[in-house]
């Protein structure tokens, strides 16, 4: 061991630097997800939520916060843009000091509304920085995910949100606005986040693997925009682990079905030919095998929506079963049913379908 010390100090001071400075390099800069390294700092870099940052810089301008609910699906910046607003709107060195974040790993029962919550938004807070400068006289609470929060909670924070309207403000964020109580809802602006376009998808992958010396294909980019379905942080974290598994090479769609857990085409199209074969014997085999094969059966279930959808052998009535079939199969999955029945389910619906 002392070996070991005396030989990464000397090569530290040939460097002429610190150990402690050398080790510090590469920590900072190797080691952080992309996902939080390219996350956006400013409200202009954020993408394709042309509404929702208009009504934002216009609350910069004027300093006149609502109480703010963001709704829609996963990775399209909910979380991002409010914490690039909030950075802008109280400076990068005081933020942090006006913001209570919960996320969904924290507990969020009505415990924590009573208390963290209830203690934080009760203090009020002075218009003024340290330093002097201006600042808005209130400060901002996110609730990430609040559609996980119970209704006991949910009603709990009601009460605090108007009672302490005056000196915090309130940004839930969530996939399912269904979710939320109505009362929360009527005293929040609501904005919808819309799932990214592909080309501002594109464009953003394009410039990370720029930055980080990644040779990416024209394909392979086309496979992440098909995978992620939208999902930016869900593309952005798809591209990293290829780019972590394949340093020397260029990356192409191969790699990317294979880190995506993404299920081949043959596969679906061999199994919609041994369920139109109404062989129950094959249909039992080929199920079997797949599971075997380690393939998910919610992933197989999402690709064969899409190829039913799209299949000119049936006609709409037949889509129409067959897709609600799925569905009910895809809730029992989520339920923890056993996926050989709930294969062998589908499956033999589609052989229904095919005799009729």
């Amino acid at each position: 061991m002392e070996k070991f010390f005396n030989v990464k100090q000397s090569k530290s001071d040939a460097k002429g630097t610190s150990s402690t400075e050398h080790e510090d390099g590469p920590s900072t800069s190797c080691y952080i997800p992309w996902v939080e390294k390219y996350r956006p700092s400013k409200i202009d870099e954020v993408s394709h939520q042309e509404e929702v940052l208009a009504t934002l810089k216009s609350c910069l301008k004027g300093s006149d916060v609502p109480h703010m609910l963001f709704y829609g699906p996963p990775g399209t910046g909910k979380t991002t843009t409010i914490l690039a607003f909030c950075k802008e709107l109280y400076g990068l060195e005081f933020w942090r000091e006006r913001v209570l974040e919960l996320n969904a790993s924290d507990e969020r029962g009505i415990a924590v509304v009573r208390d963290k919550v209830k203690n934080f938004s009760g203090t009020a807070v002075s218009a003024t920085k340290p330093d002097g400068s201006p600042c808005p006289p209130f400060k901002i609470v996110i609730l990430d995910e609040a559609d996980s929060m119970t209704n006991a909670a949910q009603a709990a924070l009601r009460r605090t949100m108007e009672v302490h309207s005056r000196s915090t403000r309130f940004c839930l964020t969530c996939n399912y606005v269904s979710r939320i109580i109505d009362p929360i809802t009527s005293r929040c602006a609501k904005f919808r986040f819309k799932p990214l376009s592909d080309e501002q998808m594109c464009k953003r992958l394009k410039m990370i693997s720029e930055s980080e010396n990644v040779d990416v294909t024209e394909d392979a980019i086309q496979a992440l925009l098909d995978f992620s379905e939208g999902d930016m942080r869900k593309s952005i974290t798809f591209l990293q682990c290829v780019a972590k598994l394949h340093r020397e090479k260029a990356i192409t769609e191969g790699d990317i079905q294979e880190i995506s857990g993404f299920i081949d085409k043959s596969v679906i199209d061999d199994w919609l030919q041994v369920a139109w074969s109404r062989s129950f014997d094959q249909s039992q085999c080929f199920v079997k095998k797949v599971i075997a094969d380690g393939f998910a059966a919610s992933q197989l279930l999402s690709q064969l929506h899409d190829t039913v959808i799209s299949s000119d052998k049936l006609d709409d009535s037949k889509k129409a079963k067959l897709a609600e079939k799925m569905s009910i199969c895809d809730k029992r999955l989520m339920d923890g049913a056993d996926e050989y029945l709930t294969l062998m389910d589908i499956t033999c619906e589609m052989m229904k379908h095919s005799a009729e």
